[in-house]
């Protein structure tokens, strides 16, 4: 039987209610699955992996300490929320985000590797490119696989404004990606 998108997100709707124990165990099963998700995604927001790290486990403490409201809805939609706020608040902090330069980001250890691992890079590289709103309606529509309304509501923006800089975002990564072509 073949696993249908999304079903991830039901693994961890399930692990509040088949988690025997206390809360403890119940959170530590929660890292265990939502772990990799959550710096994946804190990866492509800040393009930096030990940045990421950090975010991840800020995240987590803040979840901790909120386990008995995170749990009782989706866990994962909870502590993603607060992943995109605390990078938000670092955005705020800095006021202009600082990114690498695309030619001063690290080449890949070794160019060898499966044609997707260069792929990746490069999609990384060119969404680092593009504005920081852009950047995370793309995310969480695209790699994330939000629905517009999903994403809106996470942000705390319209759909059309979701609409709006998604069509924005997805012109420039073609612009981009089709200059990393010719080159």
């Amino acid at each position: 039987m073949a696993e249908e998108p999304g079903a991830e997100r039901n693994d961890v709707a399930v692990l509040r209610t088949d988690v025997a124990g206390g809360r403890d165990e119940q959170f530590a099963a929660f890292v265990d699955a939502a772990g990799s998700y959550l710096l994946h995604t804190a990866e492509l927001l800040c393009g930096d992996r030990a940045r990421a790290q950090d975010l991840v486990q800020a995240t987590f403490e803040r979840t901790y300490r909120s386990w008995g409201k995170a749990r009782n809805g989706d866990p994962r939609a909870y502590a993603r929320q607060i992943l995109m706020n605390l990078r938000i608040d670092g955005w705020r902090r800095t006021r202009r985000e600082l990114l690498a330069a695309p030619g001063d980001l690290p080449a890949p250890a070794t160019p060898d590797h499966a044609a997707a691992v260069t792929a990746r890079s490069t999609v990384v590289r060119a969404l680092a490119l593009l504005p920081v709103a852009q950047r995370r309606v793309v995310i969480l529509r695209h790699l994330l696989d939000l629905t517009e309304a999903e994403v809106a509501r996470e942000l705390g923006i319209s759909v059309g404004t979701v609409k709006s800089h998604n069509a924005r975002a997805l012109t420039k990564l073609r612009e981009i990606l089709s200059e990393g072509d010719r080159s």
